[in-house]
């Protein structure tokens, strides 16, 4: 663990996994950071009834959260409350994330406008990373003592296009904004031991062909071996020692998380389904636990899980 608190950063490209290009020489900033991350996949739950796009959005980011018994009841606690004073702030667009996330304490600012004030017509994603950055306490290359912000989330994707573009454009932003944070988080720099960096995608909608696609689960030859009733249930479809009941054993989040002299880097190369299952070295974990394993490392919350 390190000797001061990380602050983090979580980029959430909405229903963008799909769009990403899974050759290397497309989105090479994200395949970049995969090759130098710890990586892995996010299950999500089953919707107990039929959703609207806008629905959903916000349903897998309360997930992200474990504030899914939140969204339509008053919140019992916010997050500050949750997580020992943690201050977090979200860039979004979408009406009904704005209006859940600030219930939940978040401070929320207008993504578009955002982008308007940091940035002119070439684009200077580099001048988006320092502002973003300088929320969260890291000024000029150098870690201040206090930080406006310990957390900030970044909503792109579905329902949340970027200057009104359509999907690939929007994973092109991504890739080119993850580009201008890893410039300034350097293996060795002040940024680079202390910023933790999560860069989550989501297929968002669901098709029909994902099932067979994106299948988290065991693989039909496991299934139909001799051996198949040794294997125990995976981590991800357990909760307290009980099966979870809604688990979607496809079409998980991918994730890649990377803090020099921290995070684990693991096999995969790429940033995707294939890599990620095949190479990542957290394998599936439920979407629930992602904000409880990064608060530890912001030293908001104990260690969860092994």
């Amino acid at each position: 663990m390190a000797d001061k608190p990380s602050r983090s950063l979580v980029l959430y490209g909405d229903g963008l996994a799909r769009f990403i290009n899974p050759s290397s020489s497309h989105n090479h900033h994200l395949h970049s950071l995969a090759s130098l991350s710890s990586c892995g996949l996010l299950s999500l739950s089953h919707s107990p009834h039929p959703e609207t796009e806008d629905q959903r959005i916000v349903t897998e980011f309360a997930l992200l959260l474990d504030a899914s018994s939140q969204i339509d009841d008053p919140p019992k606690q916010t997050l500050p409350h949750r997580f020992m004073g943690m201050k977090a702030a979200i860039f979004t667009n979408h009406s009904g994330l704005k209006s859940f996330s600030s219930n939940l304490g978040l401070s929320v600012i207008q993504l578009d406008e955002f982008l308007k004030q940091h940035t002119s017509e070439s684009q200077d994603n580099d001048a988006v990373a320092a502002e973003l950055l300088n929320l969260l306490g890291f000024q000029e290359g150098k870690v201040q003592d206090n930080s406006q912000f310990d957390i900030v989330f970044l909503h792109v994707g579905a329902g949340e296009k970027v200057d009104g573009s359509e999907e690939n454009a929007d994973v092109e932003w991504v890739d080119a904004f993850v580009g201008a944070i890893m410039r300034q988080a350097q293996p060795g720099s002040d940024v680079g031991s202390r910023l933790h960096l999560s860069v989550v995608m989501s297929y968002g909608k669901v098709l029909a062909e994902d099932e067979s696609r994106f299948s988290v689960s065991k693989k039909v030859d496991e299934k139909d071996s001799c051996f198949s009733t040794l294997y125990p249930l995976q981590s991800y479809g357990m909760k307290g020692g009980v099966p979870r009941k809604d688990v979607r054993h496809h079409s998980p989040m991918l994730i890649a998380q990377l803090q020099y002299g921290v995070t684990r880097k693991d096999n995969a190369h790429k940033f995707s389904f294939q890599d990620f299952t095949e190479s990542g070295g957290n394998l599936t974990i439920p979407a629930d636990r992602l904000l409880h394993e990064i608060a530890f490392k912001l030293w908001k919350a104990p260690k969860y899980g092994a």
